[in-house]
């Protein structure tokens, strides 16, 4: 079941490339030899049960943690290739929130913005287009402290994108959620993909978070267990959905690991 994902050939250059990536926690294998590409105008879903490995090669990706084994490139280039610059193609959402509390929107994301070296001019222009898509302009003023989970969440959303990446990384980013809040933010970051040719590697253990048009790998064990299309590797397992392919790949899910 180890299909190509889509993208290959004389399309677009992958945004983010893994070779043969490998890492340990002392003798505990988290990540075992894990290799795949992500392409501009996609969406990657890396979908695991808990403790695949999702965070830890996000970490890598983000450089929170070096690789031991293997190369990560973005945009075509290592780490050491990027210098100072490394993480300037990458906007990233992860797992925990980041934002500060008893700053208010615009003020998290001015604070960015500078760190990004944008000026203030063209920093709120960018904010107020990215909170706009997000249906968040109104609350631009309020201090996060005082939003819910998903508007919170949307805001992150917002910040990760205005310096205009080239790859956007997600982590579990609608854990908590309500359906109608994770189904928002899963139909707007698809669109983003398509409209803005961003490519984004969406990890999650939701199965409807995951369209069947989506790259997808299934990550079990640290390992990679099957890549290709959605749809496609759902019919290649011979299962009426997703959810059934995803637990015939892994050899069966604990009820507690997954979600329908």
């Amino acid at each position: 079941m180890q299909k190509e994902a889509s993208g290959k050939g004389s399309g677009p250059a992958p945004v983010l490339t893994v070779k043969n990536v490998s890492y340990w926690y002392g003798a505990k294998r988290a990540l075992d030899d894990v290799s795949f590409e992500v392409y501009p105008g996609k969406v990657t879903a890396l979908l695991g049960p808990n403790g695949a490995g999702k965070t830890t090669l996000f970490s890598l990706i983000t450089r929170l943690f070096d690789a031991p084994t293997g190369r990560i490139e973005i945009c075509g280039k290592a780490a050491s290739e990027w210098g100072s610059r490394a993480l300037g193609p990458l906007g990233v959402v992860f797992q925990q929130p980041t934002l500060d509390l008893d700053l208010t929107v615009k003020q998290n994301l001015r604070y960015f913005a500078s760190l990004r070296g944008l000026a203030r001019k063209e920093a709120d222009e960018r904010m107020l287009r990215a909170l706009t898509a997000l249906d968040m302009e109104e609350r631009i003023h309020e201090r996060v402290r005082s939003l819910n989970g998903g508007h919170r969440r949307r805001v992150e959303i917002a910040r990760a994108l205005l310096h205009s990446p080239k790859l956007l990384l997600l982590d579990e980013p609608t854990i908590g959620l309500d359906v109608p809040t994770r189904s928002a933010i899963v139909n707007h970051v698809h669109d983003l993909a398509r409209t803005g040719n961003i490519g984004v590697l969406w990890a999650t253990h939701l199965f409807d978070e995951v369209e069947p048009d989506d790259d997808l790998l299934v990550l079990d064990r640290g390992r990679i267990v099957a890549r290709g299309v959605a749809k496609d590797v759902v019919a290649e397992t011979g299962a009426k959905d997703l959810g059934g392919a995803f637990k015939l790949l892994i050899g069966g899910a604990a009820e507690e690991d997954v979600a329908a």
